[in-house]
């Protein structure tokens, strides 16, 4: 349970500090997002978790308890995971700045604890791993955010 509330504690208060020390220009290891697409994305993913953005799911029943089983693991998501919602190139950034994009995320974050904190039980689902609980959008979130630190050269 600790680590569960490390990672908490990591996306509510720590996450968006770490993405303000990158440099918009930072070069990324893999993929074709620049470093502010990349935090809009994660916006994106944040919106699935705190349910202001809703997605049928899209992975066949019978995968679930494998990808529930890999989300429940400390695996990472391997470099350039394909992202079936996702068009072959990154969509144009929506702010005028990273610290905008920062803003917003830190934004969604605050909300998706709101609303969990006051919804216990809360089950939302995500188009790739099915019907989450808090806890396991905890661990999607962390595991997803520290992919993209990594694909940035930050290793969480």
């Amino acid at each position: 349970m600790e680590n569960l509330l490390q990672k908490a504690a990591f996306l509510r208060s720590e996450y968006t500090m770490v993405l303000a020390r990158l440099a918009p220009d930072t070069h990324r290891k893999w993929g074709k997002m620049n470093v502010q697409q990349m935090i809009e994305h994660m916006g994106d993913y944040v919106r699935i978790a705190n349910g202001k953005t809703r997605h049928d799911i899209v992975s066949p029943a019978d995968m679930l308890p494998k990808m529930q089983g890999f989300l429940a693991s400390e695996k990472p998501f391997r470099e350039n995971t394909p992202n079936a919602l996702m068009a072959d190139e990154p969509s144009p950034v929506k702010h005028l700045s990273v610290a905008d994009a920062i803003n917003e995320l830190q934004a969604e974050l605050d909300h998706f604890f709101v609303v969990h904190e006051s919804e216990q039980g809360r089950v939302t689902p995500n188009p790739f791993f099915g019907n989450l609980v808090y806890d396991q959008q905890i661990q999607l979130l962390h595991k997803h955010a520290t992919h993209h630190l990594r694909q940035f050269g930050l290793n969480y």
